[in-house]
């Protein structure tokens, strides 16, 4: 196991890895809240009009739920260059410590995709209405970014996680008289 390699999810890599692992565990990890404040103009949105994708923002009493994947050391280059390309969009590649839920064979340490507030992707901070407005109105090559918030909410709510970001973000899309639904 010692020369594994373990990547965290915490949007589309929970519904939709992409490549194969040989072990998936829910877990978290400390310091980061998940936020919808990354563009995106390759996936779900277009340069003309960037849609909206998750990315982590480090917040001191924060913690982020997702899954870690396992893959076997003689798959990461390859599992690393079919991310690498899929999370070009501003995201690099940084290693934090992961805490797994319950008692397991977890990793101490995952590799996370983050898009760092430099990044020329970065929105930043956005009132949650513009934010849910620019998904409704976002599509790009990999689909509706509706799909993608709502795709997301629904796997949080499989792995028994609660985000309230995610929740007020996927509530106003239904409902966007800002009415929540059940929070």
């Amino acid at each position: 196991m010692s020369g594994d390699f373990w990547i965290f999810g915490y949007g589309s890599l929970i519904f939709k890895p992409g490549f194969e692992f040989s072990e998936r565990v829910v877990g978290r990890v400390r310091g980061y809240e998940r936020r919808f404040w990354q563009a995106s103009e390759d996936h779900r949105g277009r340069p003309e009009r960037p849609g909206r994708v998750v990315t982590l923002v480090t917040s001191p009493d924060g913690e982020c739920w997702g899954v870690a994947y396992r893959v076997h050391e003689e798959q990461r280059d390859h599992v690393t260059r079919l991310l690498d390309e899929r999370e070009k969009g501003g995201y690099a590649l940084v290693p934090v410590p992961f805490l797994c839920r319950g008692p397991g064979r977890g990793p101490d340490q995952v590799q996370v995709y983050l898009g760092h507030e430099d990044n020329p992707q970065f929105v930043g901070p956005e009132d949650e209405e513009t934010t849910a407005a620019i998904i409704r109105e976002s599509e790009g090559p990999s689909g509706h970014n509706v799909e993608y918030l709502l795709r997301l909410a629904e796997a949080l709510t499989e792995l028994d996680v609660v985000d309230p970001h995610v929740l007020r973000l996927a509530n106003l899309i239904i409902d966007p008289s800002g009415v929540l639904l059940e929070e």
